[in-house]
């Protein structure tokens, strides 16, 4: 004898509200980055340019990274630090990694002391 199934009521998800800004902060580091980037390795650097990545940059310091992760962040700057300084020998293109590493670097730089703040705030206030 077969039973009967009775339809199971759809329960559907709500976006969570804190991952849609999560993924847009994410956005905005990786695009900023690009930007930084790019504009390095092909020496366009205006200064509205370097001021609103510099604002990108403590913005996303302070709602994208977590600040109990700061070991993590701090060696992301220095590795694009030593990469930037380690690729300008090679052959051709080396200059334009490197400028496109140190551009990268650049950016980083406000997001890791942002981060760095949050964390010693956190911690001892």
């Amino acid at each position: 004898m077969t039973t009967k199934k009775t339809p199971q009521p759809q329960t559907s998800k709500p976006t969570d509200v804190t991952e849609n800004w999560r993924f847009l902060f994410k956005w905005l580091f990786i695009i900023g980055g690009l930007t930084a980037g790019v504009t390095n390795a092909i020496s366009f650097q205006p200064d509205y340019l370097i001021w609103t990545l510099m604002v990108v940059g403590v913005i996303v310091g302070f709602f994208y990274f977590d600040s109990d992760d700061l070991i993590n962040i701090g060696l992301r700057y220095m590795i694009f630090g030593a990469v930037a300084n380690a690729v300008g020998g090679f052959y051709k293109i080396g200059s334009y990694l490197g400028a496109f590493f140190l551009g990268f670097f650049y950016y980083l730089g406000p997001v890791v002391l942002t981060v760095v703040v949050v964390y010693f705030v956190k911690k001892y206030l």
